[in-house]
């Protein structure tokens, strides 16, 4: 059997779709279809039940594909460290949110950057989560971290760590609001305050409102930037109350240029993952990478 047509039919298996698995070959839509339809012949059974977005694998399809996926995905291995024997030197291309990962996951890859002998070369990228996901699932990036657990095959999510939101304000706005007296039904109160936020749906705002006040928030942002690291700088000018990761908000709470306004018992978390296209565990550098990361997680709270 022509490992070829095998390597077409696991990328369309995980892909659900001969477009997405075409985008990811480097090959044309026709050219994956008629791959498929080859490779069925072969067999005498259908591989894929065509339907109007994407495909589905057969009972056959599926058993083909859990036989056949960890041999070809050992061979990428072997080809892939084979290549270029003179240098030890792998590129991997990470995506994820900007602030997580300049904040956290870039201090933590460089390391493998200085290893002898199994160096990593970094490229960065940032973007949403849907932006990421889809660069991941097109082969433009190699891992991604991102607070969205993708769904299907083409894609394996692992937890990374979990993100706690704290809401903030300058010092001056805290003495106004009433820091430390905030309760459950406080809610109201604060929304005759400013608010600054990443975007105009004010989304850490509602998720902090839904899981500390029950509620939606009837405010709208009074500053909108795109950068977390901007909001923290807007906050502690006195630009208005904001809600923000613990971990990028705790340097300035340590100093007191900003205060946390409520404690609540149960803080709101958001979880990050860390993501790969299904079968590339077996390419050494990214391995490393997503190893490496999930130890350093161990220490992020």
């Amino acid at each position: 059997m022509d490992l070829a047509l095998l390597r077409t039919f696991v990328t369309v298996h995980r892909a659900g779709s001969f477009t997405r698995a075409a985008a990811l070959l480097g090959l044309s839509q026709p050219a994956v279809t008629s791959q498929i339809r080859t490779l069925e012949r072969q067999l005498g059974r259908p591989l894929f039940l065509r339907q109007a977005r994407g495909v589905t694998p057969t009972t056959i399809g599926d058993e083909l594909a859990h036989k056949a996926a960890p041999h070809l995905d050992a061979l990428v291995e072997i080809t892939e460290t084979g290549l270029d024997e003179e240098s030890s030197v792998r590129t991997l291309h990470l995506a994820g949110p900007p602030e997580f990962t300049a904040e956290r996951a870039l201090p933590a890859l460089t390391a493998l950057t200085r290893n002898d002998g199994q160096s990593i070369a970094l490229r960065a990228s940032f973007g949403t989560a849907e932006e990421t996901l889809e660069g991941l699932a097109a082969g433009h990036h190699d891992l991604a971290i991102t607070t969205a657990r993708p769904r299907g095959t083409l894609l394996t999510a692992t937890p990374l760590c979990d993100e706690e939101h704290v809401l903030v304000a300058a010092p001056r706005w805290a003495a106004r609001i009433g820091s430390g007296r905030l309760h459950r039904d406080a809610a109201p109160s604060l929304e005759r305050f400013p608010v600054v936020e990443v975007h105009e749906s004010l989304p850490l705002v509602t998720r902090y409102w839904s899981a500390v006040f029950d509620s939606r928030p009837a405010v709208a942002g009074t500053v909108v930037v795109s950068d977390l690291r901007a909001v923290l700088s807007c906050v502690i000018a006195g630009a208005g109350l904001a809600v923000l990761p613990r971990y990028l908000c705790d340097p300035a709470l340590d100093r007191g240029e900003i205060v946390a306004l409520l404690d609540p018992p149960v803080p709101p978390l958001r979880t990050y993952f860390l993501v790969v296209r299904t079968g590339t565990f077996a390419l050494p550098h990214i391995a490393r990478a997503h190893e490496w990361l999930l130890r350093a997680a161990v220490d992020w709270s």
